[in-house]
């Protein structure tokens, strides 16, 4: 599954510390930080009708990120909205658009990975696209990766940062097997997400998904849970493994880039009966609460 591209994106202006710059034009210094070691962190948000959904928990995502990266420096949250809704204006978006923050630490004096070489910065980065979910309606197929997800004490999943290689790394596994995304493990062999995006099952009724102990505080993953519990739908947070997922009734994955999206097959198996009624409702009530809920940023 590979994403195409909006010909409506071909002349975007994309945002850099409040410069707005022709995607081709568009660039930052080889001095930056997330050049030089992926020293930054970012967020997904996505535009629905003049609303971004779930704007402040993500930005306070972002902030916490950069507190325990100890940047010197971190945009408020104010700054931040402005220089979306400048971006968004100007390249007269409303809907079913998909933003790409990016927050590094800014420029250095000198090639280095000292963060005392930062003397200006940091860089915001405002890149909104014409964006449709990714996986579409299309359900997907998982393969296992050989890639593990890293614990806290190896590097904390609730900092977002830049540095994506162990995605990248599972992704092109899943390439080459010609699945759609990878299925990543933590190291102690239960699941952790996919390369992009949280994972659920279903069994017995009940949805299930994973703890955070090898996988970001998922928006929409956080999302899904609170669904479940004002809708009566019963959930658990708990360590399941592959032969759990396996046999699922259903499965899906969720992410801001691509919503929820079905789980049709794991490593070559398929999963449930492919009725999948709690995530058809699930779907359902997602997209009533998009439908009238987020930040209004565009009158």
């Amino acid at each position: 599954m590979l994403q195409e591209a909006d010909p409506r994106n071909a002349d975007l202006l994309v945002n850099i510390n409040g410069e707005l710059i022709h995607r081709d034009r568009a660039g930052i210094s080889p001095f930056d930080s997330a050049v030089q070691g992926g020293d930054a962190v970012w967020e997904g948000l996505r535009l629905y009708d003049g609303r971004i959904f779930k704007l402040e928990q993500h930005l306070d995502r972002l902030r916490h990120s950069a507190l325990a990266l100890a940047f010197a420096e971190i945009p408020s949250q104010q700054e931040i909205i402005d220089d979306i809704r400048r971006t968004l204006e100007v390249n007269g978006m409303r809907d079913n658009v998909h933003i790409r923050l990016t927050l590094t630490r800014g420029v250095k004096t000198t090639s280095g990975m000292d963060p005392r070489l930062n003397t200006a910065g940091p860089t915001l980065i405002v890149l909104a696209e014409h964006k449709a979910p990714v996986y579409g309606s299309q359900p997907i197929r998982l393969i296992t990766s050989s890639i593990r997800r890293f614990p806290p004490d190896c590097m904390d999943p609730k900092i977002h940062h830049n540095n994506l290689i162990q995605s990248i790394l599972a992704k092109i596994e899943a390439n080459a097997a010609g699945a759609d995304d990878a299925l990543m493990l933590d190291r102690r062999g239960f699941v952790a997400e996919t390369n992009a995006t949280h994972v659920f099952l279903v069994r017995g009724g009940v949805v299930v998904t994973s703890h955070c102990h090898a996988c970001p505080e998922g928006v929409t993953r956080s999302t899904v849970l609170e669904l479940c519990r004002e809708n009566g739908i019963p959930s658990q947070v708990a360590d399941y493994s592959q032969a759990e997922l396996y046999r699922a009734d259903e499965a899906f994955c969720t992410g801001t880039m691509g919503e929820l999206a079905a789980v049709s097959e794991v490593d070559g198996r398929p999963i449930g009966s492919g009725e999948r009624p709690v995530l058809r409702r699930l779907q359902k009530l997602f997209r009533a609460l998009t439908a009238r809920s987020g930040y209004r940023i565009l009158a």
